[in-house]
């Protein structure tokens, strides 16, 4: 048997016909930049977050990028975010000339620890950057009273978390800022790179329009030094078309995680936790497994696709060696590195399919 880590091909056989009417009608129309569909979805994405106003831009990498810009961070300035996270949420804060300050995780959900942030905060301390990983979101409550009492923005890394919720409030509803991928793995994927910006802040949403558009306002008059952070119409064609299905896909997602869960209850195999005050979307469905490497190899020969969300954590990546932190600064986040993988869970995922990947874990383990 075979079983991918992801199926894209079984999801756009369900809804082929519908994207390509969609996107056949921007080709039309030739409005290839900007136009009603960019700000239809825009509008529902919006909604989806509770959030009064949406900003499509072109990836979620530069989501994060222009939230930063825009919120004036830059030289000088530190960052305070998690080392257990994909490169772009640390990069995006070195690409703007600020300092990422990390701080270390929680062992069981692999979010930032909040614990652990007053202590990191100093003079030059402008933003808090919280990463929901996996689809689960961090414990907002306490990150939020922090930044409140020290006046630091929150710009949520919600690009695995799209709909996700906390204590029934939305990802990228809690911080300044939420910031989302639509890559094409994730529960909302568009077609290609794009990503959103989402606020309740009517200065700050004006200031995020402006600077995906290199700054611009109006036509070439540059009062800021901008990007071209703008997301196609044809990445918000298929968006729209997805967006409608998004609940049950995450539905059906959490459905599979509870057939693992069942499945690998009293072995060696340690499941996620998903907090009481939290409702995932599984964005990926991440194990802990002794002889983790071994785990990995014996399943890619199995046919069976798996990833590891991260082998190595930021503060060890060579590029921020400048940052100097050892081995053994971060240790939960290294231990996380060293025993996490993620299973196969997408929405079209079979019982059969799952149990042959419980069993070809277990008997590789016994």
């Amino acid at each position: 048997m075979q079983v991918p880590l992801l199926d894209l091909k079984a999801q756009y056989a369900t809804i082929k016909d519908e994207v390509l009417e969609q996107i056949n009608e921007v080709l039309d129309t030739q409005r290839c930049i900007g136009g009603p569909k960019i700000e239809e979805l825009e509008c529902a994405i919006a909604g989806v977050c509770n959030c009064k106003y949406a900003v499509g831009v072109s990836s979620g990498t530069d989501a994060l990028v222009n939230s930063l810009m825009s919120l004036g961070i830059g030289q000088g300035d530190e960052v305070i975010t998690t080392p257990f996270t994909f490169f772009a949420t640390v990069g995006s804060i070195a690409r703007v000339g600020a300092t990422p300050v990390f701080v270390d995780i929680d062992p069981v959900t692999y979010n930032i620890n909040p614990a652990l942030i007053e202590s990191a905060i100093t003079e030059r301390t402008k933003a808090i950057m919280p990463v929901h990983v996996y689809g689960q979101m961090a414990d907002m409550d306490p990150i939020m009273q922090i930044a409140g009492q020290s006046s630091l923005a929150v710009i949520e890394d919600a690009a695995q978390a799209i709909s996700a919720t906390y204590k029934g409030k939305k990802a990228g509803e809690m911080g300044t800022c939420g910031c989302f991928s639509f890559f094409p793995s994730k529960n909302l994927g568009g077609i290609g790179d794009g990503g959103m910006i989402v606020t309740n802040d009517e200065e700050l949403y004006h200031q995020l329009f402006i600077m995906r558009n290199h700054g611009m306002e109006p036509k070439y008059y540059h009062k800021y030094i901008g990007g071209n952070f703008r997301l196609d119409p044809i990445q918000a064609a298929a968006l729209l078309v997805k967006l409608p299905l998004l609940d049950n896909w995450s539905q059906a997602r959490r459905k599979n995680a509870a057939y693992y869960n069942k499945k690998f209850k009293e072995t060696v195999v340690q499941t996620p936790m998903v907090s009481e005050d939290c409702v995932s979307i599984y964005n990926q469905y991440v194990i802990r497994v002794p002889r983790r490497n071994e785990v990995v190899k014996h399943l890619q020969s199995n046919n069976i696709g798996c990833e590891i969300y991260y082998p190595v954590p930021m503060h060890l990546q060579e590029c921020f060696g400048y940052l100097s932190q050892d081995v053994g600064s971060f240790p939960e986040a290294e231990k996380a590195a060293n025993e996490v993988m993620a299973l196969p869970i997408y929405p079209e995922l079979t019982n059969e399919m799952q149990d042959y990947v419980v069993d070809t874990i277990l008997n590789f383990l016994s």
